[in-house]
């Protein structure tokens, strides 16, 4: 996992680069990762992902994979 600062903001190597989101298919930038605190302290990734229309969607961190 990549560092996170205490923001909740993950310093992801893919940050800025164009995306897919394996679970919608849908292509974007990726503008962000943050870590969000869910049931019981569990704490998860999301990817913020924003595609050229600019109506930025999330899908969980694990989701993404860069565009070739």
């Amino acid at each position: 996992m990549n560092g996170v600062g205490p923001d909740g903001y993950e310093d992801h190597p893919l940050l800025n680069k164009p995306v897919r989101d394996i679970a919608s298919s849908g292509q974007g930038v990726l503008t962000a990762v943050t870590h969000e605190l869910h049931d019981g302290g569990r704490t998860v990734r999301v990817a913020h992902i924003r595609p050229a229309s600019g109506v930025e969607w999330t899908t969980h961190a694990d989701n993404v994979q860069i565009v070739r």
